[in-house]
């Protein structure tokens, strides 16, 4: 097994020292936007509702559970 990931991280070790300037600055733009784009979806689009709305953890784990547990009307999966 660990010869096996010895082999891949050459290949790819090789495949990159031996790229053209072009190709690694390609690679330093896709890796920089893809970190980009992933601090934008962490932050903006799922901030801590948690931590910002309740101020223990007991509160947190009741609306979690209330979450988990709680029937919608709208459910045909349930029969009432």
């Amino acid at each position: 097994m660990i010869k096996a990931l010895k082999k891949v991280f050459k290949f790819y070790y090789e495949g990159f020292r031996d790229m053209p300037r072009w190709g690694k600055t390609l690679w330093t733009i896709i890796i920089l936007k893809g970190l980009l784009v992933f601090v934008l979806v962490k932050f903006i689009f799922f901030p801590n509702y948690l931590k910002t709305n309740f101020d223990s953890d007991s509160e947190r784990s009741e609306y979690v559970l209330d979450q988990l547990t709680k029937f919608s009307e709208y459910d045909d999966t349930i029969k009432h």
